[in-house]
């Protein structure tokens, strides 16, 4: 992400979480997510119209939505994600929902791993991420898979990441 290298706040874990906010927000799934030169495209099933007389009218219809996100607007959802969610601290001010927190903890991952270029997609729940990896013999891909069970487990590990090492940071062993 080029705008975003360098800048303490604005990385994977914090742009993926904003933009699965907005996901929630629109009821998107089976969403499918590639980085671009100036932003993001997501694309998701919908369903629209979900109001009617009939049966089948209720039950509304689905069809694919494709979002191309550029970087301002990236930046416009970080700033409302950061006001939805209330003061930083260890407990979140309310429940997110599943992309919000799904990606939010893919984007950590990928924050670890320093790729320069990102593609996801999702299905039941299910994420593939293939990776742009640099080095010095090279770019190459690499793949990354994370079940619905890998999701929840690296969300229940989050509160251990934000929690403060209590041990000594000067190098100096801990009083007894």
């Amino acid at each position: 992400m080029r705008i975003y290298e360098g800048s303490p706040r604005q990385d994977f874990e914090e742009v993926f979480r904003s933009i699965g906010a907005f996901v929630d927000q629109r009821g998107m799934r089976d969403v499918l997510l590639v980085e671009a030169p100036d932003g993001f495209i997501v694309q998701g099933v919908v369903v629209a119209g979900q109001a009617g007389g009939t049966w089948s009218e209720s039950m509304g219809s689905q069809g694919k939505e494709t979002l191309t996100f550029l970087d301002d607007d990236i930046a416009r959802f970080m700033e409302e994600s950061v006001a939805r969610r209330g003061k930083p601290g260890p407990e979140p001010q309310r429940d997110a929902g599943f992309y919000e927190t799904a990606l939010r903890v893919i984007g950590r991952y990928m924050d670890e791993q320093k790729p320069r270029d990102v593609f996801f997609f999702e299905q039941d729940g299910a994420f593939v991420v293939r990776l742009l990896m640099g080095g010095q013999t090279g770019s190459k891909h690499v793949l990354a898979e994370f079940t619905k069970e890998d999701i929840a487990e690296m969300v229940a590990r989050g509160p251990a990441l934000r929690t403060p090492d209590p041990a000594p940071k000067s190098g100096a062993p801990a009083a007894s």
